[in-house]
């Protein structure tokens, strides 16, 4: 996001996944008066934590594109994730 301040709906746009959006939008209506800034303050920062992390896959999927390597300090944890997807499978939570 730009120079504009942050709202309820630029947060939920830029959550991207309407159950991540949804979830927000019920913390933010659920919450008491004295609590409603903490909340906001805290789904702001997901929210600039998602932004962040699109651009940066999509730098790496244009460099890529180009036939570039990722950079040096990019850790593929693939195995990782698909072990902890199927550990979770298996619990049934999934």
């Amino acid at each position: 996001m730009s120079e504009q301040p942050w709202t309820i709906e630029s947060i939920r746009d830029a959550l991207g996944n309407p159950a991540l959006a949804q979830r927000f939008l019920g913390e933010i209506n659920r919450a008491p008066a004295h609590q409603l800034l903490q909340v906001f303050a805290r789904w702001e920062r997901i929210a600039k934590d998602t932004l962040a992390a699109v651009e940066r896959g999509r730098s790496i999927a244009a460099g890529e594109a180009r036939g570039e390597q990722p950079a040096a300090n990019w850790a593929d944890v693939t195995d990782r994730v698909l072990a902890d997807a199927d550990r979770i499978r298996q619990r049934g939570a999934a």
